[in-house]
């Protein structure tokens, strides 16, 4: 049986000897300082970052000039449909009060043509007789044209409402609602059978569909304050769209808005983007994207990252290991950026490997 005290000391004999290899390790790692890194060659991009979404370059919401009900739908949402052709039928739904108001009117438009042709026939004898002159009688004959004119409009409000269409001077007027252009029904607002209420110059009226051209499509998103002034119209962009990772698409920076809006407690200004090439996907409208605007691009340029150089005024420096256990500070001199990595147009070559900056201790 060991004697306890032996199981004791080897005990401590084995913590020490471990605390003395953790120390050499540790000496031994601040003995090889900091890490080298090399200057590379590569391919340099200063850029900005926009997000947003793929949106039409035009979208129209239909509405219709007629009140009523959807009595019939010829268009489906994804259908391509050219101008003018028919989306929806609206029946009109009058109430018996206004039924009766316009035929009211008719009657009493009849009754007002009845008294001006009246008149008219008075105003030819006198005319026979040279007791009132030409122009008089000219300005009777307006006043029956206006009112049979007036008569003839009435007439036909009260065909439309009952009937829902109605043939007038040679044309035929129906409430029916047509494509304002060539392009995709994107979505509707309403089913058979709900009310439409009509666009006039007091009301909005009810939207019944958005339109679109979808082979016209752009980005419109929002920059950050800080990028937007180092941004200009005509820019190169690349589009990552996020539903589809492997689409490859480019656009060119068209409009930058003058004035910013604020967006979750950031000010950002609104920009748009026309797409120039699409590859390897077709694009819907509503895709989320981030949009990278290129500054500026260097290629094949000497480069380290931002993180390995020191700054004193206004001069940069870097580190270069020298002698066994010394190093050698050089001046630099910098060019474009991409926040990591850094362009170097004087003071380093391609063989060179720079010091990585020490870390900061924290006490």
């Amino acid at each position: 049986m060991k004697h306890p005290k032996l199981v004791l000391t080897g005990t401590i004999v084995v913590l020490v000897l471990g605390g003395l290899a953790a120390k050499r390790a540790l000496t031994d790692n601040k003995n090889e300082g900091p890490k080298a890194v090399a200057v590379t060659r590569g391919a340099l991009v200063d850029k900005a970052l926009a997000v947003g979404t793929i949106e039409p370059r035009v979208e129209v919401g239909v509405k219709s000039t007629l009140a009523g009900v959807v009595r019939r739908q010829y268009a489906a949402v994804g259908d391509y449909v050219r101008r003018g052709a028919p989306l929806l039928e609206i029946s009109p739904t009058p109430t018996p009060l206004e039924l009766a108001e316009l035929r009211r009117g008719i009657d009493l438009r009849q009754i007002a043509l009845a008294n001006l042709e009246q008149e008219l026939e008075r105003q030819r004898e006198l005319r026979n007789q040279d007791l009132i002159s030409q122009a008089e009688f000219e300005t009777a004959g307006r006043r029956v044209a206006e009112a049979r004119t007036e008569l003839g409009l009435a007439r036909d409000r009260l065909a439309l409402q009952e009937a829902g269409k109605l043939d007038s001077a040679g044309s035929r007027v129906e409430s029916l609602v047509r494509a304002p252009i060539d392009g995709y029904v994107l979505d509707k607002s309403v089913e058979i059978g709900d009310p439409v209420t009509p666009l006039t110059p007091y009301q909005e009226g009810t939207v019944l569909m958005r339109m679109a051209g979808m082979r016209d499509l752009i980005f419109r998103g929002t920059v950050d304050e800080i990028d937007v002034g180092r941004l200009k119209e005509g820019m190169p962009v690349n589009i990552r769209i996020g539903a589809l990772p492997t689409a490859v698409v480019t656009g060119r920076l068209d409009k930058i808005w003058l004035k910013a809006k604020k967006q979750e407690q950031a000010t950002v200004f609104p920009i748009e983007i026309s797409l120039t090439e699409v590859h390897g996907a077709t694009l819907r409208a509503g895709y989320s994207a981030n949009a990278e605007v290129i500054i500026a691009r260097r290629d094949s340029v000497l480069m380290v990252p931002e993180r390995v150089l020191a700054h004193r005024g206004d001069s940069t420096f870097v580190t270069l290991r020298g002698a066994p256990g010394k190093t050698e500070e050089r001046r630099i001199k910098t060019g474009l950026s991409d926040a990591i990595n850094i362009e170097v147009l004087e003071g380093l070559t391609q063989q060179d490997s720079v010091l990585e900056q020490p870390s900061r201790e924290i006490h």
